[in-house]
């Protein structure tokens, strides 16, 4: 017998869990394991206005750029198109389902506004990646290092030191 697809009401609620469909040897999954940001929020607080529209999350950016890297997205515009489509990479971005995906136009206003006079997120950057090329997670190249950059962080802030969550080790 031929079914038929039901033209009924649809349902009012859905129970979907981003984490079930995400396979466990993904490589976002691994790569996160490797992150540790939470004290990005506070390293970064000098470059945000404490009043104002509440701006992008700095860790939202840091984890699109990764996947961008990771998937060679080189287009801001296209990473923003994946990022809303691709179900892993919303997973690795902390975005869920209803959660809108930053405009591209945030990177470009970030990069050339806010880090203009700043190496910051592009060491930050680069010290994740670090951590993710040493665990074997990533191939590729570091970006440029900066020397000067290091005298003027902090040591001890988030920034300066990106911890490995499986082994603890802090890397300078």
């Amino acid at each position: 017998m031929m079914g038929q697809l039901s033209s009924g009401q649809d349902r009012l609620f859905y129970s979907f869990n981003l984490e079930d469909h995400i396979p466990a040897n993904h490589l976002l999954r691994s790569i996160d394991q490797c992150l540790d940001l939470s004290d990005l929020r506070q390293y970064l607080a000098d470059f945000y206005s404490p009043i104002g529209r509440p701006s992008i999350d700095p860790e939202l950016m840091i984890r699109m750029l990764i996947v961008g890297y990771c998937y060679g997205i080189r287009s801001e515009r296209r990473l923003c198109e994946e990022a809303h489509l691709n179900l892993a990479y919303r997973w690795f971005c902390r975005l869920s389902l209803e959660d809108e995906v930053p405009s591209h136009s945030t990177f470009s206003k970030n990069r050339h506004g806010r880090f203009r006079d700043s190496d910051l997120f592009r060491w930050l950057f680069n010290e994740v990646l670090r951590r993710c090329m040493d665990a074997g997670l990533v191939k590729g190249k570091a970006l440029p290092w900066t020397p000067a950059l290091s005298k003027r962080m902090r040591v001890g802030s988030a920034a300066y030191r990106v911890m490995n969550r499986s082994t603890g080790a802090i890397r300078p």
